[in-house]
């Protein structure tokens, strides 16, 4: 076998994990469908993948780049500062504002482009608008894409708009439509790393579990960090119940509130890192023993959630599939918050269908 160790490395550095693979075996292109490509979190996105942060070190990309007519030429600026960039890893870059082009043969979409919520808006007023654009990608994908492509809703509200588009996607798998919490893991996991005062990689298996909205519910029971060569319980390192139960879940679920009251705009680097993650986990595998939080479609028979909705589950991921981790104890506080979080989902996917 041959390596390029120093390709890996780097990229192990950023928290990466590879198998031992050929160059060979990955030398195909594979064709990556970023929606709202010029947009905060697609710009950002589309370097990380060129540079093998999604796929690893040496996974080819064409990356078909959609964007609206009104931003067509932000999107050239893309190509060209993508271009200038010379990344070995891109084999070609499509930029278009035509969907039948932009999922045409896709592997893998990663749709990020959604209307955000406005001033007045309301939750079924958001629903309403970003139905129309999810119905419109789900059929796309369905009619263009390859049944194998694997789809990840970064486009808030990402559950629901996931499930939108796999209903429009009647050909494709339920379970190749999956939504993006990773963000909120990656958010729960510095927390405790600044409560600590520990790396972030000491810390291991925080759950996310249900909705990416404010119902979401950030779980520490079965997280462990590490202390000197040895695993110690979250709530055992931290030794602050009401820390843990009162201002550690509402701080990770409003974080991003935070982020726009300092910056007055939304979460663009941190997005795009968190759907790199979820990727990467899903197209090369999780670590022996690492869960990963991902939004996937339910089956009714895991931790009493209702069926067909897109919710948040820890997952392990192997030969690009997500298996949900089944049997973790789930305390009587854990269920309620469970159970908060699906009554929401259940209350979307009913505005939805109406819609």
């Amino acid at each position: 076998m041959e390596f390029d160790s120093k390709a890996i490395n780097r990229l192990k550095s950023l928290g990466r994990h590879f198998p031992q693979v050929k160059k060979e075996e990955e030398s195909k292109p594979i064709r990556v469908t970023v929606t709202g490509a010029a947009g905060q979190i697609g710009w950002v996105l589309c370097f990380m993948i060129a540079q093998g942060r999604m796929f690893g070190p040496y996974q080819k990309v064409i990356l078909q780049l959609m964007e609206l007519p009104a931003a067509e030429q932000v999107l050239q600026g893309l190509v060209m500062e993508l271009k200038d960039c010379a990344f070995p890893l891109v084999a070609d870059i499509k930029p278009t504002t035509k969907i039948e082009e932009a999922f045409d043969q896709s592997d893998v979409a990663i749709l990020v482009g959604a209307k955000p919520r406005g001033p007045g808006m309301e939750r079924k007023d958001l629903l309403n608008e970003n139905a129309k654009i999810f119905k419109a990608q789900g059929e796309a994908i369905d009619k263009y894409s390859k049944k194998t492509i694997k789809v990840l809703v970064v486009g808030n509200p990402a559950n629901t708009n996931a499930l939108i588009a796999s209903h429009y996607a009647p050909s494709v798998p339920k379970k190749n439509f999956t939504a993006l919490t990773r963000l909120d893991q990656n958010r729960a996991i510095s927390q405790l790393s600044d409560k600590l005062k520990t790396p972030v990689d000491d810390i291991h298996n925080i759950i996310i579990w249900g909705n990416h909205s404010l119902t979401q519910y950030p779980d520490v029971n079965h997280g462990q960090v590490s202390v000197g060569g040895k695993k110690t319980s979250i709530r055992e390192a931290v030794k602050d119940d009401k820390y843990l139960n009162e201002t550690f879940i509402p701080k990770v679920a409003k974080r991003g509130a935070e982020i726009i009251s300092v910056m007055k705009k939304s979460s663009a680097a941190s997005a795009a890192n968190a759907a790199c993650d979820h990727m990467h986990d899903w197209w090369v595998g999780t670590k022996q023993g690492e869960y990963a939080s991902m939004g996937i479609i339910s089956d009714g028979n895991k931790y009493g959630v209702a069926a067909g909705l897109i919710y948040s589950f820890p997952c392990e991921c192997k030969n690009g599939e997500w298996k949900v981790v089944e049997g973790l104890a789930v305390d009587e506080f854990s269920k309620k918050k469970l159970q908060e979080t699906e009554k929401e989902l259940l209350e979307e996917r009913k505005m939805a269908l109406d819609i």
